[in-house]
This record gives structure tokens, C-alpha cells and sequence, in this order.
């Protein structure tokens, strides 16, 4: 979309649009410090301008919008000492997830690619989030000894899309198992509002005609159901218990055998420790009252889990050494201190 430029976060101006095109490719777009600081920046600049109509989101990766937030360079400081700017970061990182869910125009983010982690809370809470077929959204932070964050969960809980009405149980389901989420389902949860076949052409209208003139040329429905319709039913009446214990009770209890196997592959290299702790948050952040609340309460839990050893071996067996072998610590979910978990987000 742009002339060659080493900068990750490349902010223009095109019409009335302000646009942020991501620009780290070979690091999936991957958010760092200096990638939230260039968002902020565009979007305090943007803000107040009269001539600014609307913010657009893209990216210049063929295959991704956004893998996540750069937690191969969290671990690394962790390792290294550096706990005061690992926290900064994440705060920074979820200060700017509110920001722009409390923007006072249209956000628009066009996902044609992994959409992961970070890449979520750079989207979900915008107005207009448009799918093409490359696109696909997960949270797998369970698998590094972390927790879904970025208000997704809380967002995730609100979402209404072709369903028809919004669904807390059906965002654990995504939020915990690190299920991936196509174009169908994303529409049907309400975590994409519109799908499209053509990202660029989408974008290029965005920018000459207005978000909702563009719409009106491309948005279109996907060829195929959303699987997730399938199996609505049962996952309302697994994934409505408020703790990982009585989720696993349920599954086991149900009688859909082809569920309860899907969530044990889905969770088969997940930290005991993040499937407790995010069932916790996602319960709590179906109670809060806003979303600064659940930023709150992720913040806090973070930290606590930064401190643990699960985090870093997480992110050492998927992103660093690649081997997938992580040893957790606890091994089994019953044995997870549940009560430091609650401490930690019972400390906002």
C-alpha cells in the first residue's frame, strides 16, 4: 500500500481517513513498545482533527493482520530483569485497547490474515471489523502460560452478530480453548461485523467513498455456515459454569463425545495455571462494568502471571525454541492456586 518503509506502524493521511498500516511483516506484525506508540500517536492526532473522518487499520502482510503482542521480547526481559518495562508495556498496550474502544469515530480494522492475541485488541473493540476468507482469529495465550487479554474476552462476551444476540459461554469457548474462529463464525459470534472477497478493494473504496458507501459495494455473506451453529447449544450449557473445574465437569458429563474431544485437543499444550486463571477473568469481565475495568483486572492478573515460570516456558517451547514440549508447573489443573489468582484480580 505504501512505498518502502522500515518504520513497523506507518501512519497517512488519504483523504479523510487516517490510516495505520502495520508494517513488521516478518514478525507477523507482532505489537512492540514502539508499534503502540505509533498507534497512540495517530490516534491522539487524529482525534480532535475536523478534516479526519474515520481511522482505518491494515496491514502490509500478506499473511497476517496481527499475530500478537511481542511476548518473545517480554520473556527476554523478564529474563533479563527488566519487570518494570515488560509491565509498562502491557499497561501501554492495554491503555491503547481503550482508547480505541472509546473512540469517537469510526475505527475500521480490514483483517485478511492471522488476527491473534494483540492483533485482537487492535480490532475487536473498533466499529467495523471486516473479514475476508484468509482471515482467522485466535486467542492461544494458554499455550504460554498466559491468559486471553486485551479486553477480548470482555468484548468477545458483548459481541452480537448474525446470531442474533450476544454470548458469554460461546466467548469462553473461544477465549479458552484457542479455537480459530473463519470468517462464518466471526460473523456469527459478532467478532467481525462485515466479510468481504476483496481486502484491497474494500480499503481503496474506505478511502475514496466512506466506510459505509464501501460496505454497501462489498460486504457480502461467506459461502459456508458457521460450524460453530452446529454446536451452539452445547457449548452454552458447558461453557455458562464460572471456574475451569466445572467446565471440565460439564464436558465430561454432556454426552457430545466429538465436543469434549475437540476441547481436549484444543487445550492438550495449554498451562493448567492460564485455563484456571482465564476462566476466572472471563468470568469476572462478564461482571464488569466497563471495559477499563477488564483492562484493570488483566492488567493485574498479568503481572501475576509474568511472575510465575509457566510464562516463560510457554513462550519458550511455541515461540522461541519452537518445540512444543513445555513442562508447566502445576501439571494438573487441580492443583493451580486459585486463591492467588482471585488475590490478583480481586486487587483493583
Amino acid at each position: 500500500m505504501t512505498e518502502h518503509n522500515d518504520a513497523p506502524v506507518i501512519l497517512d493521511v488519504r483523504n479523510s481517513t487516517g490510516v495505520v498500516e502495520l508494517n513488521r511483516p516478518k514478525a507477523l506484525n507482532s505489537l512492540n513498545p514502539e508499534m503502540v506508540d505509533k498507534i497512540v500517536e495517530g490516534l491522539n492526532q487524529w482525534r480532535d482533527d475536523d478534516g479526519i473522518e474515520q481511522v482505518l487499520f491494515v496491514s502490509c502482510s500478506p499473511k497476517a493482520y496481527c499475530a500478537g503482542g511481542d511476548v518473545r521480547a517480554a520473556r527476554e526481559g523478564l529474563i533479563d530483569g527488566n519487570v518494570a518495562e515488560v509491565d509498562q508495556f502491557f499497561a501501554d498496550e492495554y491503555a491503547m485497547n481503550a482508547q480505541l474502544a472509546h473512540y469517537p469515530k469510526p475505527v475500521i480494522a480490514v483483517l485478511d490474515g492471522i488476527v491473534m492475541g494483540g492483533g485482537v485488541g487492535i480490532s475487536v473493540h473498533g466499529s467495523h471489523r471486516i473479514v475476508t476468507d484468509k482471515a482467522f482469529a485466535s486467542m492461544p495465550e494458554m499455550n504460554i502460560g498466559y491468559v486471553t487479554d486485551v479486553g477480548a474476552g470482555y468484548a468477545a462476551q458483548r459481541a452480537v452478530g448474525t446470531r442474533g444476540k450476544s454470548s458469554p459461554a460461546l466467548a469462553k469457548f473461544w477465549a479458552l480453548t484457542g479455537y480459530r474462529m473463519y470468517a462464518a463464525d466471526l460473523l456469527y459470534s459478532g467478532l467481525a461485523t462485515h466479510y468481504v472477497k476483496d481486502a484491497e478493494a474494500v480499503v481503496e473504496d474506505i478511502v475514496e467513498s466512506g466506510i459505509d458507501a464501501a460496505l454497501g459495494e462489498h460486504s457480502t455473506q461467506p459461502e459456508e455456515a458457521a460450524p460453530l451453529a452446529e454446536i451452539i447449544d452445547d457449548i452454552e450449557a458447558i461453557f455458562d459454569a464460572p471456574t475451569w473445574e466445572e467446565i471440565s465437569q460439564r464436558l465430561a458429563q454432556a454426552g457430545n463425545e466429538e465436543l469434549a474431544r475437540k476441547v481436549a485437543e484444543l487445550t492438550q499444550a495449554a498451562s493448567p495455571t492460564s485455563l484456571v486463571a482465564a476462566a476466572e477473568l472471563l468470568a469476572a469481565e462478564e461482571r464488569a462494568a466497563s471495559v477499563d475495568d477488564a483492562l484493570a483486572m488483566e492488567n493485574a492478573l498479568g503481572k501475576y502471571l509474568r511472575g510465575l515460570p509457566d510464562f516463560r516456558e510457554g513462550v519458550r517451547a511455541v515461540l522461541v525454541d519452537k518445540t512444543q514440549d513445555a513442562t508447566f508447573t502445576p501439571a494438573a489443573a487441580s492443583e493451580v492456586d486459585v486463591e492467588g489468582i482471585r488475590a490478583a484480580l480481586g486487587s483493583v
